[in-house]
């Protein structure tokens, strides 16, 4: 019995390592671009979700499971607050697009 248990824990554990792995999350500029995509991405509509799927997809992944608004704060010293990305004291936002294979 303790050895069909440790045999479900074992196989569940590898399960769960190899989910995790097939996923990845993107960081992108949220630019406007005229087509107002940018904005469907940014607030989570339904609207953005072929294009999260798309971007997945030019990328090998199968499917997007979320995207979504990304505060810089979040991003940990790869986004720079003032300078290149910022025009008229105004920073670009980003969107997190996360995919699975």
């Amino acid at each position: 019995m303790r050895s069909l248990l440790a045999l479900i824990s074992c196989a569940s554990m590898l399960a769960a390592s190899s989910a995790c792995a097939e996923t990845r999350v993107f960081i992108i500029a949220n630019q406007a671009d005229g087509y107002g995509v940018d904005q469907c991405l940014a607030r989570g509509d339904k609207c953005g979700a072929q294009v999260a799927r798309t971007y997945c997809q030019s990328r090998d992944f199968a499917q997007a499971s979320s995207y979504r608004r990304v505060d810089p704060d979040e991003i940990t010293g790869s986004v720079p607050k003032t300078g290149a990305n910022c025009s008229h004291g105004r920073c670009d936002e980003y969107v997190a697009i996360t995919c699975q294979r």
